[in-house]
């Protein structure tokens, strides 16, 4: 008789049968085939790759580059990558040396989480935060430590991160995610100072995850690696400041040392991103500094006309600062665990917003709306929301 495949399921990593696929991706599968639906559930840009950048790529394909580039990314995308993040933020990174282009930053969540954790560590992550961390934390067998940042704007302070670590001696890293997905807010330059003030002089990693860093509003984005350079793990990429999700293309940056042993993880998991995209990246990086800020403007009035409009619903938000998600309160009166909100939203009003228990601690009783999607969409949206709320307050 042969094995039973459920039967070699129980012989898998253990650490797999404690994640579940996420909730984010799951909801959206769910409500995608209802008529009409009005999708407000992914952080996707709704426009395009800018032509000179998708041109870049076309050379490149045409010029046979279809060989493996170097495993840590091309030299000129490096290249360009240090220099983007010398010229926007004032941090500074030895091309040959500390950066690695990685697939999206997603690639660079695992690698440098895989290659930081041992079975029994601790990671303090500041919730509501997107869910992609939480899980590759587990998979390492490593211990996720959640700071429930909802009380306090969803920022964290340096008095509950100095607290937190004082609970837990085995803390090997931090988590920071600003602009933050789900919930637009950021870090300044106080924030940043009295954080690093905490971690300075302790041997914890300092994972940020900047990928958003183009999409700040107002002041001008600073990184936690201005002032933690030793500690630091940074992310950043194309996939929001250019439009290109689809190119996989993200930067992880640190100490030369430190990044040694990142590259390891990243060859023996990834080998080497797309060569083409790797071209199409640097001539974004290179000549389309400030390709993003048009978005960024178009971004700023959908949000502005988002928050006004669902504030005027009863929905209160937390004025995002960066990204495109709103984090809204769900109102009295209506459905107050969120999944259920969700749900009843989408097939009463034809619209779809994310739960905000799928982010951690924090997120219940709240939902996730990206404005990641045109003005018109968005109208159509607060229309129909706002006669679901008049429906559910007749019925009262």
């Amino acid at each position: 008789m042969s094995i039973n495949s459920e039967t070699l399921v129980n012989h898998m990593n253990r650490e797999i049968a404690a994640i579940q696929p996420s909730d984010i991706l799951a909801f959206n599968a769910e409500i995608a085939n209802i008529p009409g639906i009005v999708r407000l559930t992914l952080g996707e840009p709704d426009f395009n790759t800018p032509e000179h950048v998708k041109q870049a790529a076309i050379k490149s394909i045409e010029a046979d580059e279809s060989h493996y580039a170097p495993s840590n990314g091309t030299l000129a995308l490096r290249t360009a990558a240090a220099e983007f993040l010398a010229q926007k933020y004032d941090v500074h990174y030895d091309p040959a040396s500390e950066v690695i282009i990685t697939a999206g930053a997603t690639g660079g969540i695992y690698t440098a989480l895989s290659s930081i954790l041992n079975p029994g560590d601790e990671v303090l992550i500041p919730t509501p935060i997107f869910p992609l961390y939480i899980a590759i934390v587990k998979l390492a067998g490593a211990t996720p430590v959640f700071m429930d940042t909802s009380a306090n704007g969803f920022v964290l302070s340096p008095e509950q991160l100095q607290t937190t670590l004082a609970a837990h001696p085995k803390t090997k890293a931090v988590v920071l995610n600003f602009p933050s997905n789900p919930t637009g807010v950021t870090y300044r330059h106080d924030d940043l100072k009295a954080l690093a003030e905490v971690l300075a002089d302790q041997p914890i990693f300092v994972l940020s995850d900047e990928i958003y860093s183009e999409l700040t509003y107002g002041e001008h984005h600073e990184s936690i690696a201005n002032y933690l350079p030793e500690q630091t793990i940074l992310l950043n990429g194309v996939s929001k400041s250019h439009a290109m999700t689809g190119w996989r293309i993200g930067i992880m940056c640190a100490p030369k040392a430190i990044t040694t042993q990142l590259g390891k993880i990243h060859q023996f998991t990834v080998t080497s991103t797309t060569t083409n995209a790797q071209a199409a990246a640097t001539e974004a990086l290179k000549n389309g500094l400030d390709d993003g800020q048009t978005m960024k403007r178009e971004y700023q009035d959908r949000r502005d006309y988002l928050y006004d409009a669902l504030n005027q619903l009863g929905f209160q938000s937390a004025k995002p600062e960066g990204a495109f998600y709103l984090f809204s309160k769900i109102p009295a009166g209506l459905p107050q665990n969120s999944m259920a909100f969700c749900r009843e939203l989408a097939h009463e009003a034809r619209v779809a917003l994310i739960p905000g228990s799928s982010f951690g601690p924090g997120g219940e009783g709240y939902v996730r709306i990206s404005y990641a999607a045109s003005l018109a969409d968005l109208k159509t949206a607060v229309t129909r929301i706002g006669a679901y709320v008049a429906s559910k307050k007749q019925e009262d």
